[in-house]
C-alpha cells in the first residue's frame, strides 16, 4: 500500500467513521451493546458514500465490505485490535508499547504491523473497562476484567509499566468442554479421561497445575463438566472464566476497592462465603496467595474441590501449596501445613505445552496423604512417555469411595 493511496484510505475510513459516530449518538446508541444496529448504520453510510462517488464528489469505496467492518470495528469494536479477537486461531493478544502489538497464534508467539499511538491504547482501555464495571488509575494501576466475549482483560498502568501502559488480552476460546475434547485434540488419552472422569464422580479432591497458558482453565472446565447432576456447585475466581454446563451452580467473583478504597472482595473471602452456601463441591480458578489455606481448610473437612496453580511439576505444585497458606499469617506453620496439604489434595494433573505448541497432560500423580522426612509421598498414575501418555500402575487414594460409586478403578487402570 503506496503513502497517498494510505493516506487517502485512512482519510475516508476518518470521514465515515465521524458520520457513523454522529448517527450512533444521534439514536442514544451503545455501540457494544448494540453493534449490530451499528453495523446496519455502517453499511448505510457507506453505501450513501458509494451513491455520491456516481456523481463525481468524492472517491468510491474499494471494498464496501471491508470498509464496513473497519467502521464497525473503530465504533463498536476494539478497533486495529478488532481482526486479531475475531481470528479463532488467535489466542492472545499483548500490547508492550504502541509500536508493539503481539499475538499468540497455536502457541507460537508472533510480533504483528500493527503500530498504535498512545492516544489508541488508552482509548481502548477505556473502552474495554467499560463494560467490566472495573477501572485503572494511579491508586490502582492494575486491572483484571472480562471482556463482554468472555476474554480476560490484564492492564498495567503507565508509570508502573515502564514508558507505556502494558495490555494483555486472553481470549476465551472454547475447543474443548468435556475430557472426550481433549483426547480428541490429543491433549490426553483415553484410559486417561475415563479414569479423571470416575475420579470427579467420587468426589476426589484435584489440583491441576501447569504454567501459563498450558490450558488449566480448560482442563478445569472439562473436569467441572464430569460432576453429577445432582451436586451443588459454588466456584470462586478473580473474573470469570471457567464455563461449563450444571444445573446447579453458582460463580462468584472478586471485585477490586472503589474510589474511596473500600468495598473490595478478595478471593479470600469468596473462598470463605461459599462454604456458607451449601456447596456439594467448591472450584477455585487459581490459588496464588493466603486463600490456599482456606480452601485446604474446606477440603480438610470433607467437602469435595477442585483448583488451580502456577507449577512446573506435579511435585512442585504440592510444594506451592504447602508453601501459600504460610502467607495467611505467623501462626500458621509448616508442621502443620504439609500433614493437611498430604491429607487434603487427592491428585495432581500436570499440563506443559511441547515445542510445537500443543497442550499435554503430562503426569497424573495419586496423594496418598503420607509425609515422609518433610516430603509428601506420592504415587505416579500416568506419565508421559515418547509421546504418549502410559498407566504407571499406581492407584489413587480412597479406594472405597469408587467401591461406594460402583466404579472398578482397577478395570480402568488396568485396561488398555
Amino acid at each position: 500500500m503506496t503513502s497517498t493511496y494510505a493516506d487517502a484510505h485512512a482519510a475516508l475510513v476518518e470521514t465515515l467513521d465521524v458520520r457513523v459516530r454522529d448517527l450512533v449518538r444521534r439514536d442514544g446508541l451503545d455501540p457494544q451493546s448494540d453493534a449490530l444496529r451499528v453495523r446496519r448504520i455502517a453499511e448505510d453510510v457507506v453505501r450513501e458514500h458509494d451513491e455520491r462517488s456516481l456523481t463525481g464528489q468524492v472517491a468510491r469505496v474499494p471494498d464496501p465490505r471491508a470498509m464496513v467492518g473497519e467502521i464497525v470495528a473503530r465504533v463498536s469494536g476494539f478497533g486495529p485490535l478488532q481482526p486479531y479477537l475475531d481470528d479463532p486461531a488467535v489466542e492472545e493478544v499483548w500490547i508492550n508499547d504502541p509500536s508493539q502489538v503481539f499475538i499468540a497464534r497455536h502457541g507460537k508467539h508472533e510480533l504483528t504491523n500493527t503500530v498504535l499511538t498512545s492516544a489508541e491504547v488508552d482509548e481502548l482501555v477505556e473502552r474495554m473497562l467499560k463494560s467490566s464495571g472495573r477501572r485503572i488509575d494511579v491508586s490502582s494501576p492494575f486491572v483484571d476484567a472480562m471482556l463482554p466475549e468472555g476474554h480476560r482483560l490484564h492492564v498495567v498502568l503507565e508509570g508502573i509499566s515502564r514508558g507505556f501502559s502494558a495490555v494483555n488480552i486472553r481470549k476465551f476460546t472454547l475447543r474443548a468442554s468435556r475430557l472426550n475434547d481433549l483426547v480428541e485434540l490429543g491433549s490426553l488419552s483415553r484410559q486417561a479421561a475415563v479414569f479423571l472422569d470416575a475420579c470427579v464422580r467420587t468426589g476426589l479432591n484435584i489440583l491441576v497445575a501447569g504454567g501459563t497458558q498450558a490450558g488449566k482453565t480448560t482442563m478445569l472446565n472439562c473436569l467441572a463438566s464430569s460432576i453429577p447432576g445432582g451436586d451443588r456447585v459454588i466456584s470462586a475466581e478473580e473474573v470469570y472464566e471457567l464455563r461449563f454446563h450444571h444445573p446447579d451452580w453458582v460463580p462468584l467473583q472478586t471485585r477490586q476497592a472503589g474510589l474511596e478504597g473500600t468495598g473490595e472482595i478478595r478471593l479470600r473471602e469468596l473462598v470463605k462465603e461459599s462454604l456458607r452456601m451449601r456447596p456439594s463441591r467448591i472450584i477455585v480458578g487459581e490459588v496464588r496467595a493466603e486463600e490456599c489455606l482456606d480452601l485446604l481448610l474446606a477440603l480438610n473437612a470433607g467437602l469435595p474441590g477442585m483448583c488451580t496453580i502456577h507449577a512446573n511439576s506435579a511435585r512442585e505444585a504440592l510444594m506451592k501449596m504447602c508453601t501459600l497458606p504460610l502467607l495467611a499469617g505467623e501462626n500458621i506453620s509448616a508442621r502443620f501445613v504439609q500433614p493437611t496439604v498430604a491429607s487434603s489434595v487427592d491428585l495432581v494433573v500436570h499440563l506443559g505445552i511441547d515445542t510445537a505448541g500443543v497442550r499435554r497432560v503430562n503426569e497424573i500423580v495419586g496423594v496418598n496423604g503420607r509425609v515422609e522426612n518433610d516430603v509428601i509421598e506420592t504415587e505416579a498414575i500416568f506419565m508421559r512417555e515418547r509421546d504418549e501418555l502410559r498407566a504407571q500402575g499406581g492407584m489413587p487414594p480412597r479406594l472405597e469411595l469408587f467401591a461406594r460409586h460402583g466404579i472398578d478403578i482397577h478395570q480402568i487402570l488396568g485396561g488398555d
